[in-house]
């Protein structure tokens, strides 16, 4: 009689028993991307097919939408920002027959053509020309720049009705907070108002003091750390002459007795209790008498003798 072979000992686990087995149309299956979802599998997902921005997005634009092509959605952002900036064909047409009493002109040659996107958030009539003319009026200061240069506090820079802003992208990276642009003149105006320091010469004298108590403290750590510091040298030289048998400046030496030998100062190498002596030998030598060879420790005295074979 044969013995049975080897496979017919092994069985298929309960699960899989044919009356348990469940065959899959893979056909029929939707490929996910790996649990990313695309327009075909959430067709009602306002995020995927509006193409709206989301808040979550490292840039803060919108996504193109799926009707429209990469020309077209190009275009409508060209038109979009300028929209916003009030340039191009949405900036306002002048007229000689408008208003000169009611139509806004640069508040400093009197042209008309001015910066709109300023005029709409600062509320100051300037053009271009007279931007670049009188920057010590008309430059941008960040935030950082308004509290250094004028001492404003952050809820003074907070209050939008006090200080008009202009944000803009963060350059160091699109996932920062907005930068924040402020006005020179109009940060001048409070500054050196009484709600504020009351002139230039108070500001710079307000200034001036900041900077005295500044470098008092920073001179008043440092002589901390310093006594500190001479502290702990006295402690360290105290301990390491008492390890060598000495007090600090009482004429005791290394060797222990009085006058013999140099006083133990801090950073002298000194023999402790529990330091470990380590030899140095001097030149090997042959002794006449024993043929062997002989070595002697520079500092103890210790003699060795060596076999040679």
């Amino acid at each position: 009689m044969a013995a049975p072979s080897d496979n017919a000992y092994i069985r298929a686990a309960k699960k899989f028993e044919k009356s348990s087995y469940i065959e899959y149309d893979l056909s029929a299956m939707t490929d996910t991307k790996g649990g990313f979802l695309s327009t075909a599998d959430d067709p009602h997902n306002r995020a995927l097919n509006s193409g709206l921005a989301s808040k979550d997005s490292p840039d803060g634009e919108q996504q193109k939408p799926a009707h429209m092509t990469l020309a077209e959605w190009q275009r409508h952002q060209l038109l979009k920002k300028l929209r916003a900036a009030k340039a191009g064909p949405f900036e306002p047409g002048i007229s000689v027959l408008d208003d000169a009493a009611t139509t806004a002109s640069c508040r400093e040659c009197g042209s008309r053509e001015i910066d709109f996107a300023w005029h709409g958030v600062f509320g100051v009539a300037v053009c271009n020309a007279c931007k670049e003319k009188f920057p010590e009026r008309y430059s941008l200061l960040t935030k950082t720049e308004a509290r250094e240069d004028y001492l404003l506090t952050d809820p003074e820079l907070r209050d939008e009705d006090l200080f008009p802003r202009l944000e803009k992208p963060n350059p160091r990276s699109a996932t920062y907070h907005s930068m924040q642009l402020f006005l020179r003149c109009q940060l001048e105006e409070y500054a050196f108002s009484a709600r504020k320091w009351g002139s230039a010469e108070a500001l710079d004298a307000e200034f001036a003091r900041r900077e005295v108590e500044k470098k008092e403290r920073r001179d008043k750590k440092f002589k901390s750390k310093l006594e500190d510091l001479k502290k702990r040298t006295r402690v360290e030289a105290y301990k390491r002459s008492r390890l060598a048998g000495a007090a600090v400046g009482d004429g005791i030496g290394l060797g222990g007795a009085s006058g013999g030998g140099k006083t133990a100062q801090f950073g002298d190498k000194v023999a402790g209790r529990f330091d470990r002596h380590e030899h140095e030998w001097g030149r090997a030598v042959e002794d006449p008498e024993t043929g062997l060879t002989k070595k002697r420790c520079i500092e103890c005295g210790m003699e060795v003798e060596e076999l040679e074979f």
